[in-house]
């Protein structure tokens, strides 16, 4: 990838001389000789890292498309609201004139709402009546007034990506840049006042936690826990809060979700932790920071990602809150989660149920199972006329050994069960790129690819059927295929040649299943196969295309156990052998399995079960190019090293 930055010229500010970078419509100062993501140098207070041009590129649009459609819900209640109110006001105007040709002589008006006012109710009733006072006047203008979108960039650093905010997102009204180092602070200020955009950008100097908890203590001030978003629009809360943290973001979940709106708000996370939570090795600072435990294998960064997500879903249920992400990527050395965030006690029931532990055979076959916490399932009402959920304790794996090859298992998380995108969010995206400027958002290329895999790994489950409520049919869907296989890293456990891709997908589809990729490793397969399915691919195409040497495998190890069980190595007995290719398998059989891949011809249309698909399962050019994946207009799925050394830079030094 290509540098995506722009140095343009050399400026004096309060009589230094700074270097100019633009990225997107937005242009920091440098200090002259600080350091720009290149290796050496000095380095600065605050620096600039043009690796992390994706993730901000990625953190516009996403908040553009959150943005906008959150704007035109807003407007649709409050033009329902008005259309209510409006006939209210209507029928009351009618009865009042019936009220007034009834009413006696020197009566007074009656007011006795306004006459006995609970304290604290002036300031709201007045913020209500400024609010419609500005509604109208609005109105009577055109509808030119702006409604509040509130953004806050926790830790701002250099303040770019809150200046790529208020340059590129137009319905942005309020952004708040804060950092705990006092020369970002100055640096913040220089750049907002050399982008000219003070009146959107307000600059705070202190802990992110106390910005957050002050907004809390606003929010809790001003009564609005007990004000439905439905009734009032006027909140002190932010509509977005971006979290990118130098490490883990762990430490700011907890005031995050509560000083976000809870009608919707949406939350930007970025934790660059990755040996903590994609690493086996920190497994106690895993649980410390996030409540679960990693994942040792090929799927570890996906595991991650739900590690971080359980973390927010826990600190968010306490509060009655539940979260619905809407896309979670792992980045490079980084992780990027979306997530909004709302206020309901009845899908807060649900997160139990959406909870679950992995058991991993990590040191043998790498096969996994999944065990939820809690089940949620749909029971029939007394009436008999509908359903609902009823929600108890999950019964526990009995087994301690892998099924697969005999392997003692190990127990990770708990992580999140659920989905870890939403497809109509990244629809929202995808369709953004075409329209999007080039020039601008220099790395289009590599987030269309990026969201195309993350789609892809949207299997779809079965649907429930009994008819409960849709709003809690939403909530207790779950992710029934969680992670991923990487065909290569399973031919390295028997040791045997790796089939293609193209084949090892069109072996999946053969036998009725889905083959997607993940966005998070090259090579990845996606499937809703089970595993049982996945080792017997396996072991037909050593059958029929890579015959092992039955001499490569120890007695009693896990491939061994794995390919006898698979049919693969004779018994015990004969398991030693010398340099026999392979127990069992031979010319003849190959072309057998090849005679009898034609199905035989019949008028009757039998449903064919997987055992049936077997038979026919060869491994030739036809099933490759079931397996090809159709033309995707070379999109730049994975990301290729852009520069030497790159990656994430030190830490920026505070004084």
């Amino acid at each position: 990838m290509p540098d995506n930055t722009t140095e343009n010229a050399t400026l004096e500010v309060d009589g230094a001389q700074f270097t100019t970078v633009t990225e997107g419509l937005a242009t920091i100062l440098v200090p002259q000789g600080a350091k720009v993501g290149e290796d050496g140098g000095e380095v600065q207070q605050v620096f600039y890292n043009p690796i992390q041009q994706y993730n901000r590129d990625l953190s516009v649009l996403a908040i553009k498309a959150y943005g906008e459609e959150a704007l035109e819900k807003r407007k649709s209640r409050k033009q329902a609201k008005d259309a209510k109110h409006g006939k209210k006001r209507k029928r009351g105007d009618e009865n009042g004139t019936k009220s007034e040709e009834t009413k006696r002589p020197g009566s007074e008006p009656a007011q006795p709402a306004q006459a006995e006012k609970q304290p604290g109710s002036e300031p709201a009733q007045a913020e209500q009546q400024s609010e419609s006072q500005s509604g109208a006047a609005g109105q009577n203008a055109g509808n030119t007034t702006k409604p509040s979108f509130k953004v806050l960039d926790a830790l701002s650093a250099s303040g770019l990506r809150a200046l790529r905010y208020a340059r590129e997102l137009p319905f942005v009204t309020s952004i708040t840049a804060n950092d705990l180092s006092a020369s970002a602070a100055k640096s913040i200020k220089q750049n907002v006042k050399h982008n000219d955009v003070e009146d959107i950008v307000s600059v705070t100097n202190g802990d992110a936690l106390a910005v957050m908890y002050r907004t809390i203590a606003d929010s809790l001030a001003n009564g609005e826990a007990n004000k439905p978003w439905n009734k009032t629009s006027k909140t002190s809360k932010f509509d977005v809060i971006d979290l990118d943290p130098y490490g883990t973001a762990a430490p700011f979940f907890d005031a995050a979700v509560q000083a976000v709106r809870d009608d919707g708000g949406l939350l930007c996370i970025t934790c660059t932790d990755s040996a903590v939570w994609a690493g086996h090795a920190y497994c106690e600072k895993s649980f410390s920071l996030y409540g679960g435990t990693p994942i040792h294998g090929m799927h570890s960064h996906e595991a991650g990602l739900r590690l971080i997500i359980n973390a927010v879903a826990t600190s968010a249920a306490r509060y009655g809150l539940t979260i619905e992400p809407q896309l979670s990527l792992s980045i490079d050395f980084y992780t990027k989660v979306f997530i909004k965030v709302t206020k309901s006690p009845q899908a807060v029931k649900f997160l139990g149920s959406k909870t679950m532990v992995v058991y991993s055979c990590d040191s043998g076959c790498s096969a996994w199972e999944t065990q939820y916490l809690m089940r949620a399932k749909a029971v029939p009402n007394k009436k008999g006329n509908g359903a609902f959920y009823k929600f108890g304790m999950s019964l526990g794996i009995a087994d301690q050994v892998c099924k697969h090859c005999g392997t003692k298992m190990h127990v990770n998380g708990p992580m999140y069960g659920g989905h870890i995108h939403s497809r109509e969010f990244i629809e929202r995206l995808l369709k953004q790129i075409p329209e999007a400027d080039k020039n601008v958002y220099r790395t289009l290329p590599r987030l269309e690819g990026m969201l195309q895999n993350a789609l892809e790994e949207l299997i779809p489950g079965p649907e429930e059927r009994a008819p409960v409520e849709p709003r809690d049919k939403e909530y207790a869907k779950i992710d029934r295929y969680p992670f991923f296989v990487i065909p290569g890293k399973l031919g390295s456990i028997i040791s045997c040649a790796t089939p293609s891709d193209d084949h090892f997908r069109g072996a999946l589809k053969h036998l009725g299943y889905v083959a997607g990729r993940s966005h998070c490793r090259p090579g990845s397969i996606k499937t809703d196969a089970p595993w049982s399915t996945i080792w017997w691919i396996m072991a037909e195409w050593i059958r029929q295309k890579a015959p092992v040497k039955t001499s490569k495998f120890k007695p009693d190890t896990a491939p061994w156990r794995l390919l006898q069980r698979l049919g693969i190595l004779e018994q015990q007995g004969d398991a030693g052998g010398d340099d026999v290719t392979m127990a069992g398998v031979d010319a003849e059989e190959k072309e057998d399995k090849k005679a009898s891949a034609e199905p035989p011809v019949t008028n009757e249309k039998k449903v064919l079960t997987e055992e049936d698909l077997r038979k026919t399962l060869v491994f030739n050019d036809e099933l490759a190019r079931l397996g090809r994946e159709g033309k995707t207009e070379n999109l730049v799925r994975y990301q290729m090293n852009p520069r030497e050394n790159w990656g994430p830079l030190t830490k920026a030094k505070s004084n």
